[in-house]
């Protein structure tokens, strides 16, 4: 009987915690929403109502009608569209060769690529900018890009040679004696075999584009090619903060992503442990 009740408390302690985790994760988002609800400039409230009693939708609409908000969105679908696209396919057949070729300095360039992790992106950002101006790619949405795509490839080549080392190498020289080409067994054999990695990949690029502020505030001076950072970052002024539009602007870039986790939900689960097994 003690033991029991000893296993009852342990699961009320367990489920305790998990709540008071869930809690901390929510509140700053709940507080953002009731900010966005607040009319004007107002910051802090003495209430602690999710919904104030003058809840007010203008900052949503405020962000549609009187803010480039939706010049921002297409700029930022532009460059994190394409730097996924190019991402995964750059990441895809990248790391297909370093898992199946065996070739001199294979080793090397695995942990060449393997060491570029270390370094944070705001160390390339003097170089990659000289190089964007040599190749007059500044303030060009392509030279962000560019400049996303070279930050992000790293990751997703070890993430999809990490896949690619869990797929049987039967399977592709079973597709090279019925006929197929290398090309053909490598597109129609491993590539759909290989959909959570591609997922993962896909989603790491595009949030690479689509969060990132340093590299965009760097390379982009022209008002109508702000990103949604470089958007948001403009509500601040010297005199002034708006952040009811602050706060309606940060919801809504969250959509997307959110939306992007849900229809992609069955494959994060099987793409976030990809390598652990091998078989």
């Amino acid at each position: 009987m003690n033991r029991r009740l000893a296993k009852i408390w342990q699961h009320v302690w367990v489920h305790a915690l998990v709540w008071l985790l869930v809690l901390f994760a929510v509140f700053p988002i709940l507080q953002i929403v009731a900010i966005s609800l607040r009319p004007g400039d107002q910051l802090y409230s003495t209430e602690l109502q999710i919904i104030p009693d003058n809840a007010t939708l203008d900052a949503y609409r405020i962000m549609f009608t009187e803010k480039p908000f939706l010049l921002w969105l297409r700029n930022s679908l532009v460059v994190s569209l394409g730097t996924a696209l190019i991402g995964v396919a750059l990441a895809s057949l990248g790391g297909f060769a370093l898992s199946r070729a065996r070739f001199a300095g294979r080793g090397a360039a695995l942990q060449g690529i393997l060491m570029t992790q270390m370094f944070p992106a705001t160390m390339l950002l003097l170089p990659l900018y000289l190089l964007m101006r040599k190749l007059h790619l500044v303030d060009t949405l392509g030279g962000v890009m560019i400049a996303y795509v070279a930050t992000a490839l790293p990751f997703c080549i070890w993430t999809m040679k990490g896949y690619y080392d869990t797929i049987p190498v039967a399977l592709n020289e079973a597709a090279l004696i019925d006929g197929c080409s290398p090309l053909q067994a490598f597109l129609r054999v491993t590539l759909p075999l290989s959909a959570p990695a591609l997922v993962i990949t896909a989603l790491f690029s595009f949030m690479t584009g689509w969060s990132e502020f340093m590299v965009a505030r760097v390379m982009l001076a022209s008002r109508e090619l702000m990103t949604l950072p470089l958007g948001l970052e403009s509500l601040f002024t010297t005199y002034q903060t708006e952040w009811a539009n602050y706060a309606a602007g940060s919801l809504l870039v969250c959509l997307p992503v959110v939306a992007l986790f849900l229809v992609l939900n069955r494959y994060l689960v099987s793409g976030l442990t990809l390598g652990s097994v091998k078989g």
